[in-house]
């Protein structure tokens, strides 16, 4: 993980269907260029269609990846050379925080994680000068989630552990115990055992003492994350049949909107199953995995699926399992 890399962004006008509102995003640049100040009405406009934006379903985000991009060089020239209020000041870096996290994790579903962790790392200094210290453990628990990812799991750990003592809103706890939670059950199975399920049950409290007000980027965490990351980690620790009792039961809580999500889990699913010697429902799953992460244009979650194609190889005489490795081969 590139955690000394900084990033900059060049500048460029914002393109695309915004451009024809009275004010966009071009016009403003110029203004601010021409040392007049950055008016609230502006900030209000990108903050509002940045939460339109991010708020779309799975199918639709993944084609909002260039406005994005425009929308963050936007707010950086702002910073950069506009005027404004602090107050002012801080929204735009709140939005350029906000914005850096959207865009990493786009480059990381693609799987260019240079990119993700410099974005990643730029809405950390955005976070640190918005002084936003969830947003900041938020930034930090996503580097944690792309070192797992990677199977850097003591990097994951690390970073994780100095998360927490960051955060304070009860979801963004839940969020980043379990993750420290997956992670730890990655990396040491029984050997850390007790700790997995002391973050297991931290995560549980925090989602229970969870109100409406959460951070934006963690307000989508459930009952559903709560059931399938802890029946990830049950699985790492050997306790299969509660393992599976609990990634069904996430499955079963996704809304449709979280669909990349089910993606992943479903692959997880299979893994899982495959790991007991069992072809048929880990065939089964992946072959839910796969046509939704094709149908949602996911490429993270084919990647997953892909990565579990040679596991089923010495099940290849069976049905089920034959016809997923057609519709894989497809």
């Amino acid at each position: 993980m590139e955690r000394r890399t900084l990033l900059t962004i060049s500048g460029g006008a914002l393109s695309g269907p915004a451009a024809d509102r009275a004010l966009g995003p071009a016009a403003a640049l110029a203004q601010a260029h021409d040392g007049k100040p950055i008016g609230e009405d502006f900030v209000a406009f990108l903050e509002n269609t940045t939460r339109e934006l991010a708020s779309l379903d799975t199918e639709q985000r993944q084609r909002t990846a260039v406005l994005l991009d425009s929308y963050l060089s936007t707010v950086t020239d702002l910073l950069a050379d506009g005027r404004y209020t602090p107050a002012i000041g801080l929204r735009l870096h709140t939005l350029a925080a906000s914005l850096s996290q959207t865009v990493a994790w786009h480059r990381f579903d693609l799987g260019r994680h240079t990119h993700a962790s410099q974005n990643w790392i730029a809405g950390l200094h955005n976070a640190h000068a918005a002084g936003d210290h969830d947003m900041g453990a938020g930034l930090l628990g996503d580097l944690a989630y792309q070192a797992a990812w990677r199977n850097d799991h003591t990097t994951a750990a690390s970073i994780l552990n100095h998360a927490l003592s960051r955060a304070q809103n009860p979801a963004a706890r839940c969020l980043l115990q379990l993750r420290l939670a997956r992670t730890l059950a990655a990396r040491g199975g029984q050997n850390e055992r007790r700790a997995v399920l002391r973050a297991l049950a931290a995560a549980e409290k925090h989602l229970n003492d969870a109100g409406a007000d959460r951070p934006a980027w963690c307000a989508w965490v459930s009952e559903a994350d709560l059931a399938v990351d802890s029946g990830q980690a049950l699985l790492d620790l050997g306790d299969t049949g509660r393992a599976h009792q609990l990634i069904t039961e996430g499955e079963r809580l996704l809304p449709a909107a979280r669909d990349k999500t089910r993606g992943v889990f479903l692959a997880y699913h299979a893994a899982g199953y495959l790991d007991q010697k069992e072809p048929e429902p880990a065939a089964a799953a992946a072959t839910q995995s796969l046509l939704l992460a094709r149908r949602i244009g996911a490429p993270r979650c084919v990647n997953l699926v892909d990565e579990l194609l040679p596991r089923f190889q010495p099940y290849r005489q069976t049905q089920d399992v034959r016809e997923f490795l057609q519709l894989a081969a497809a």
